[in-house]
């Protein structure tokens, strides 16, 4: 791999200054986001499936925890996002709060280079875990973190995390909680 600061290059993917080829066609960065692309992450989530937060969870996430948090741009444009935190008493752990793939991306990769660079970043050099809580039905975030313990060949329990009973919607699922690792480096 060879280091590159702060450019953009076509047919390759920039990850934290360094980057990796993609297919040659491909422009796409990969990055620590800012505060102005929390509106973007909140559109792309309003676009699509996955549960709504606040415009203003979007923008806190990138100014409070940019270093955990990754977003995916094409061209300038934010297709891709992961938000997610250490929790202070579990520093092994990353959380996974969301994730979000524009609908032109689906089918690429897209999440799991995100959450690869998560992992990847400096940030995240003590975490050995990688958590998620996902509806019983969401067989494509189950998917995916399933696939990731694979790739990292580590075990990925599956457990009961919020029942459906806490949520003050009937519309709300329970939540399971997916636990990755351990994760070599």
């Amino acid at each position: 791999m060879e280091t590159i600061v702060n450019q953009k290059l076509k047919g390759v993917v920039t990850i934290n200054t360094q980057t990796a080829t993609l297919n040659p066609a491909d422009t796409l960065v990969l990055e620590k986001p800012s505060v102005e692309d929390g509106s973007a992450m909140w559109e792309l989530v309003n676009n699509s499936s996955l549960d709504q937060n606040s415009a203003y969870k979007y923008i806190m996430m990138c100014e409070h925890f940019a270093e955990t948090c990754v977003v995916a741009k094409e061209e300038g444009k934010v297709v891709g996002f992961v938000t997610a935190f250490i929790p202070p008493e579990r520093q092994d752990v990353v959380f996974v709060w969301q994730i979000g793939v524009d609908s032109s991306q689906r089918g690429k990769g897209l999440a799991s280079k995100i959450l690869n660079e998560l992992f990847d970043r400096d940030a995240c050099r003590d975490v050995r875990y990688l958590e998620a809580t996902v509806t019983p039905t969401n067989e494509a975030s189950q998917a995916l973190f399933k696939k990731f313990a694979k790739e990292h060949n580590t075990t990925c329990e599956v457990s009961e995390c919020f029942p459906k009973e806490l949520f003050p919607s009937d519309e709300h699922e329970a939540e399971l909680s997916f636990l990755i690792g351990p994760i070599e480096k």
